[in-house]
């Protein structure tokens, strides 16, 4: 078992992230609307094997069952979503007195068992009837967002103080509106450029509504990164994974940091210019400045080479070459180094990503805290004939990365808390059940629960980390058995 770092950080939070419609099920019940997900997962062809969120991992009716495997588990946080839909079934307007009692039972248990909640306003399932009003496209939907928020913190502020606005709007504007993988399933640039800044400027006009309501609130937002290498050390190359990286993190980053998107992202970068019809006046200066700390949703590091580069003899072994879909014609191909590890799902391990990743954010906001709010990986897991999961693959992943996130505090990164994806297998999005992410194993047809080595050795890590202390050696511990 790995330790973090030498030292662990005073106050340093250990926990696991979850999403509403990936778990809750229940969606036509206790007065829930229909979400854009519902909608799309039940398009045919749209999700793999047709799978929907219906029942997802019907948390929605385990609660308590769940609520006992955190505090078993020992994590001192837990960071899950609100399904929007289901306290404002409309996106605005009538409130759902249900689904905020469904909440109010969630936050109450977490505090009654010792876990800090930590909850994500948008975790991409928008109510469909603003998608119907043209989504996040329409600034309309910023200001339903404002009035979800202003609920929220009026009902919960009290008892919750770390809140995260948007998980990941890389993923809603890219997957969901410029490539049209995910809900709402559009294919188009135009609207994905005003879905990004939408996604941005809902995120700080909610800063500044929480922040008013709870002034001692942390509000923060949930970033998806890689760290992008460079796959050949040539000139063109190296500019081409600055590039992709100003496209796919900077074109977030920026905004929030000093109010500016990156100049140099053709065919986006006209679009945000100030005058061109997008960005309105006084948008940037609620973006800039609007979060209190960084949550960092990385999974693996990606390689990337300029056109002309592809023939270099550097290149011998690579594999890849081809076009990212998310590149949108910009100058650089996707390639990976010979030897590269995968998980099941096909996504390169390689904990040094995670290490550059941290070193490099933290150099360019120093003074930014930051937070690891989903890592973790697939595996094929499944019950032994004694009913245990023995999930080797994902115990090495996650021994490997945080060790990795260790690295980065020991060259002075302000990293302040690890939260693992995920608490529960789920729906996995466009790829519906096929993907288990979870420590804790959920049988689909029956929804039996087993806890998987995985969660057993996460247990023992957190255990160790609060028995030390701050300030204190985290020592390994050696084998951890299934059941524990």
């Amino acid at each position: 078992m790995t330790k973090l770092g030498d030292r662990v950080p005073e106050g340093f939070l250990w926990g696991v992230s979850t999403a509403a419609y990936q778990i809750e099920g229940a969606v036509a019940e206790g007065g829930r609307a229909p979400s854009i997900w519902d909608v799309f997962s039940h398009q045919p062809g749209r999700v793999l094997h047709g799978d929907t969120g219906d029942i997802a991992t019907d948390h929605y009716h385990r609660l308590d069952e769940d609520l006992d495997l955190l505090q078993r588990l020992g994590v001192d946080v837990y960071r899950f979503s609100f399904s929007w839909s289901r306290v404002l079934p409309a996106g605005r307007g009538t409130v759902n007195e249900e689904g905020l009692r469904f909440y109010d039972r969630l936050i109450g248990g977490l505090i009654a068992r010792g876990i800090q909640p930590v909850p994500t306003l948008y975790h991409w399932d928008l109510p469909q009837a603003l998608q119907s009003e043209g989504g996040w496209a329409s600034r309309t939907t910023v200001d339903a967002f404002v009035e979800y928020a202003e609920l929220m913190a009026d009902r919960y502020g009290n008892r919750v103080q770390m809140w995260t606005t948007i998980n990941e709007p890389w993923v809603a504007t890219y997957l969901g509106n410029a490539i049209g993988v995910h809900a709402p399933g559009i294919a188009d640039h135009s609207i994905a450029a005003r879905v990004h800044h939408h996604l941005l400027l809902a995120h700080g006009a909610a800063s500044t509504v929480l922040h008013r309501a709870i002034p001692h609130a942390d509000i923060g937002i949930a970033l998806n990164m890689s760290y992008i290498y460079p796959g050949a050390d040539t000139d063109a190359s190296r500019a081409a994974a600055r590039l992709a990286f100003d496209q796919l993190v900077m074109s977030y980053l920026e905004p929030l940091r000093t109010g500016a998107y990156p100049g140099n992202i053709p065919r986006f970068s006209e679009k945000w210019a100030p005058g061109a019809g997008l960005v309105e006046e006084g948008d940037l200066a609620t973006i800039a400045g609007s979060t209190d700390f960084l949550s960092i949703n990385e999974y693996h590091p990606r390689y990337v080479v300029d056109p002309e580069d592809l023939n270099d003899a550097r290149l011998a072994g690579y594999t890849g070459g081809t076009p990212s879909p998310f590149a949108m014609g910009l100058p650089y191909l996707d390639v990976e180094p010979p030897g590269a590890a995968h998980t099941v799902s096909g996504w390169m391990i390689e904990p040094r990503g995670l290490t550059d990743l941290l070193v490099q954010i933290g150099e360019l906001w120093p003074d930014m805290p930051l937070y690891i709010s989903e890592n973790g990986a697939t595996a094929l897991d499944y019950r032994d004939q004694a009913g245990d999961v023995v999930d080797d693959a994902r115990v090495a992943y996650l021994d490997g990365h945080i060790g990795a996130a260790a690295a980065a505090i020991e060259q002075g990164v302000d990293l302040r808390g690890y939260f693992l994806w995920s608490f529960l297998d789920n729906f996995e999005w466009a790829e519906g059940y096929s993907q288990r992410f979870g420590l804790v194993f959920v049988d689909y047809p029956t929804q039996d629960r087993t806890p998987k080595k995985s969660y057993w050795w996460y247990q023992e890590l957190i255990a160790q980390a609060h028995t030390t202390g701050p300030g204190h050696l985290v020592p390994g511990a050696g084998a951890v058995t299934a059941r524990g």
